[in-house]
């Protein structure tokens, strides 16, 4: 089993809140083509009824428009609750950081050569 390090935390914090936060803005981008699709086909609805198709072609479009509106909805819906696991990920990068940053920084400043790597964790805990 491999150890997890303070730098792949940090990088894999950041990097899933930036691709959630990306995520999210695509969703919302979908919801927008739906919700303008819906309109369109509101739009036909009401043009087919100047037409005078059968009421029942017309109240199916009507429908379709309807359910298109409610999945733009959702998908909005969808969309911010993944600007609030975004958040909660960007929460848990900068707790990452303020919590082993200094760990990070002190090893980074240290004038021990890179070549020591029998270092006993509970040895760094105690210093």
């Amino acid at each position: 089993m491999s150890e997890l390090t303070y730098a792949q935390v940090a990088k894999q914090t950041a990097a899933l809140a930036r691709d959630i936060n990306r995520s999210a803005e695509r969703i919302r981008g979908y919801a927008k083509a739906i919700r303008d699709e819906a309109l369109d086909t509101v739009r036909v609805a009401e043009a087919i009824g100047q037409m005078n198709v059968d009421k029942l072609t017309i109240g199916e479009t009507r429908d379709l428009a309807r359910r298109m509106d409610a999945v733009a909805t959702a998908a909005v819906e969808y969309a911010a609750a993944g600007d609030a696991t975004a958040r909660a990920a960007t929460a848990a990068h900068e707790q990452n950081k303020t919590s082993h940053s200094g760990i990070g920084e002190a090893a980074a400043r240290s004038s021990v050569g890179r070549e020591i790597y029998d270092v006993k964790s509970g040895w760094l805990a105690q210093e």
